[in-house]
């Protein structure tokens, strides 16, 4: 009798949760928005390296800050503030040995000095100019240009303002071609927003136009930046 009121009890207990069906799934729109913001660059920055070499540390060292001394009253001579010149890398290594075409070691000082500095400009249209002041000077040599905003944030929320539009742009037309509606947003998930970088050619032209009194560059007209979203709306039914 005992086992048997158990038994009743248990199946009680147990009797409406095999009763419930599992909700069923609401049905989705998943849709992946891209956008695009182009916006004015504010600045460029030159890249330069002031290279000497010495048979000991110390004496590529001191004739390397003998030239860079050189260098930034070059540049500020052009105009740039010297708050605009900055320390990108310092490094002193042993020279690579180098060998003559007779097969004989070339003898060349034990170590160099490189010291690569950063320029900022907001002279757009003087860039060019610049450059080849830097090419003509032997003490340093030109390495990369690029192009930038002050305000690097913008171009990416505005990118992702377009993505997230046109994202709504599609599942709108979905939901109409399907004869539904959309519910409510369940879901974003956030892609990168990516600047466009300058092209590795130039750095190879800039190289190869030493010796020139000008370089010309032209300077992007805008900065492209692009997004991607992903959203997810519920299907409300029928408009």
């Amino acid at each position: 009798m005992r086992r048997a009121a158990a038994a009743l009890i248990a199946f009680s207990l147990v009797s409406p949760a095999l009763a419930q069906t599992p909700a069923p799934r609401q049905p989705t729109i998943s849709v992946m928005g891209t956008g695009e913001a182009e916006l004015k660059p504010d600045f460029a920055r030159v890249r330069v390296t002031v290279a000497t070499q010495a048979d000991t540390v110390a004496q590529a060292t001191t004739a390397n800050r003998t030239a860079t001394e050189r260098v930034l009253a070059r540049i500020q001579s052009l105009g740039i503030k010297r708050d605009d010149i900055q320390t990108a890398n310092f490094q002193v290594f042993q020279t690579p040995q180098l060998t003559g075409p007779d097969g004989k070691d070339i003898k060349t000082p034990k170590f160099s000095a490189h010291h690569q500095l950063r320029i900022t400009t907001r002279d757009l249209d003087g860039v060019g100019r610049l450059a080849g002041e830097i090419l003509a000077s032997g003490d340093m040599t030109f390495q990369a240009v690029s192009f930038g905003l002050d305000r690097q944030e913008e171009g990416g929320d505005r990118a992702r303002e377009a993505a997230v539009r046109d994202a709504r742009r599609q599942a709108d037309v979905y939901a109409a071609a399907a004869g539904v509606n959309l519910g409510r947003l369940l879901e974003i998930r956030d892609g990168s927003a990516q600047p466009f970088e300058p092209q590795p050619e130039m750095r190879m032209q800039m190289s190869m136009a030493k010796g020139s009194e000008a370089v010309p560059i032209v300077p992007p007209a805008t900065i492209r930046y692009t997004a991607n979203v992903q959203l997810v709306w519920e299907m409300a039914g029928q408009p």
